[in-house]
């Protein structure tokens, strides 16, 4: 028979295995935008729609919080994060320098084997239904990312720390909201392979000079999206 310790620690076992599993479902549901940005966090309807106690949930929100993808508004709660324009923009320009710099250091520092990894990366995206169809770019992550693979690759831990840690899920949650704009799919497979290309001749310069302009593409065509740079309501995003 189990004795008291050993059944605490079962317990706490369990209870952290829960936190962790409806901490990454509610993760892809905002980062997919099925919860919209804006929206309300109840705790009581979260405990109810995925079946965990008040103490897992949480300690996911919490979490989330530490993520940017939710934050609290004081006297209502916490909320979805919902950028402004202005505040995408700031995004964005940190992700053209930083990435950028990803990039020289990854033609540097990214082995042979590395490099053919990363080609192999952007075949299975070539291969996406999605992508097949012209309707949005692959989007799954970690090592299916073409950015996390090169942040990877840059061997410098404190970048890593930011892009791949602190900012990855918030980032990917706006890359997943505009990669459907028409044609900019396959503008941005176009942009990764002269990318990589760059990479793979070692030439860090280039590299790092095709890396921020992707992203200010993209900085562009999210700015398509405000018009007169002010943030959408919810009827422009579709929401009811």
């Amino acid at each position: 028979m189990l004795d008291q310790t050993e059944i605490s620690v079962a317990l706490s076992d369990d209870s952290q295995t829960m936190s962790e599993n409806v901490f990454r479902r509610i993760q892809a549901a905002i980062v997919k935008g099925e919860i919209a940005p804006g929206s309300k966090i109840s705790e009581p309807e979260l405990a109810r729609t995925y079946g965990i106690s008040r103490g897992p949930l949480r300690e996911a929100i919490h979490r989330l919080e530490g993520q940017r993808l939710l934050v609290r508004v004081p006297h209502v709660g916490a909320r979805v994060v919902s950028l402004s324009h202005a505040e995408l923009i700031e995004l964005y320009e940190i992700r053209e320098s930083l990435e950028g710099m990803a990039c020289r250091l990854a033609a540097e520092r990214m082995t042979d084997a590395q490099i053919e990894e990363l080609r192999q990366v952007l075949h299975t995206h070539e291969r996406d239904e999605a992508f097949q169809a012209g309707v949005g770019y692959y989007q799954q992550e970690g090592d299916f990312d073409f950015h996390y693979r090169i942040i990877q690759g840059a061997g410098n831990r404190t970048l890593t720390q930011m892009l791949c840690g602190e900012l990855y899920q918030l980032v990917r949650m706006y890359r997943i909201q505009f990669s459907a704009t028409p044609n900019r799919p396959r503008q941005a497979f176009a942009e990764h392979h002269r990318i990589l290309d760059a990479i793979a001749d070692r030439d860090g310069e280039l590299a790092e000079l095709l890396m921020r302009r992707h992203i200010g593409a993209s900085k562009r065509n999210i700015a398509r999206h405000f018009p007169d740079g002010a943030p959408q309501t919810a009827t422009q995003r579709g929401e009811s």
